[in-house]
């Protein structure tokens, strides 16, 4: 029998992925109590504000000045999924779209032929602590979708299906589908021109978490061409037998069972497959084309339309800090999701 394990390799900051991922970041900030302007209550003077990465005392700012996020900066040619395990995020794009969402919420954006978007973090918790957790997915689109409209969708945490799951011990554990139907669980609806729509991309993200030694078997992929990465990002586990530490990732064969394993511990692992796009990818910052012809088009575009323009009054818009989780779509349709509700619990 093949050795189901391809590879193993260290995740850093950006984790490397294989097509049609182009890497995926997870964000875990722990962040101290809110001041009044929904910034971290804390001295800044030693930090590069615009370009804070440092990790300093367990948090970044990276490139807010006020509040620690990501001002308006624009994407072409790919997709984003943002997946918020804890705190906030404060959205708002070129389309009008606007939204707050988090604590399992999921944002899906096809950048298409261009959008420009940023996403703050706002510290609600004036007594603290303020932990923010995400993971972002940079997801690649075939070249005859990349110049699709941009589009912008929510999946709230209520309506993400999540699966039970126990080993023959009893052990339990719980898989999040956020794409790539499983065990009868449907995902909520990707958007339409993502590669995620398409049939044949047997695309798939889902969250394991397992209690201290269970086990689960995941099944085999639908094409053996399709790539499958385990990103353990908490605890460990055995992947076949194998040990995997903490912050590793883990390529495997698609078409067999494999059996992972919860260390002593517990674990929890990022699942992303799909089948290659399998064409040429040519990247310039925020922008993802397939040629250096289609990278400096899109810098001419974003130069003379700036992609729909800016419709925000500053380059880092925030919600007052009661709102709760909500969105407004470009057309204007509002979805609310309750009132605000801030504890100290530190896991979705």
């Amino acid at each position: 029998m093949l050795d189901p394990v391809l590879q193993t390799v260290p995740l850093g900051r950006q984790w490397g992925t294989t097509d049609p991922f182009l890497f995926c970041v997870h964000h875990l900030d722990r962040y101290p109590a809110a001041n009044e302007h929904m910034g971290p209550a804390a001295p800044l003077e030693a930090r590069d504000l615009g370009m804070d990465f440092s990790g300093a005392d367990g948090w970044s700012m990276y490139h807010g000045s006020i509040v620690p996020g990501f001002p308006q900066h624009p994407h072409r040619g790919f997709e984003t999924v943002t997946y918020v395990r804890q705190g906030f995020i404060d959205h708002s794009d070129s389309l009008g779209a606007t939204a707050r969402f988090g604590r399992g919420d999921v944002q899906w954006l096809t950048a298409g032929a261009g959008i420009v978007h940023c996403e703050m973090f706002p510290l609600l918790d004036r007594t603290g602590p303020n932990t923010t957790e995400l993971f972002q997915i940079w997801l690649n689109l075939p070249s005859g979708d990349k110049m699709v409209d941009p589009y912008f969708t929510m999946q709230w945490s209520e309506e993400i299906p999540r699966l039970a799951l126990s080993d023959d011990e009893g052990r339990r554990g719980e898989l999040t589908v956020i794409a790539g139907a499983i065990d009868g669980a449907k995902p909520l609806a990707a958007p339409p021109d993502s590669y995620a729509s398409r049939p044949d991309s047997d695309l798939a993200i889902w969250h394991l978490a397992l209690e201290p030694l269970a086990q689960w078997i995941v099944p085999p992929a639908v094409s053996p061409d399709t790539t499958r990465t385990l990103y353990v990002f908490e605890g460990s586990v055995s992947v076949a037998q194998r040990p995997v530490a903490q912050s590793t990732g883990v390529v495997v064969r698609p078409d067999e069972p494999v059996t992972v394993t919860a260390g002593s511990a517990g674990a929890e692992v990022l699942i992303l497959q799909g089948r290659p796009i399998g064409e040429p990818v040519a990247q310039y910052g925020p922008f993802v084309m397939n040629d250096r012809a289609g990278i400096e088009q899109a810098l001419l575009d974003y130069q003379t339309t700036g992609f729909g323009g800016w419709p925000w009054p500053t380059d880092d818009p925030v919600q007052p800090r009661d709102v709760g989780r909500f969105a407004r779509h470009a057309d204007g349709t509002l979805e609310r999701r309750g009132e605000l509700e801030l504890d100290h619990r530190q896991q979705v």
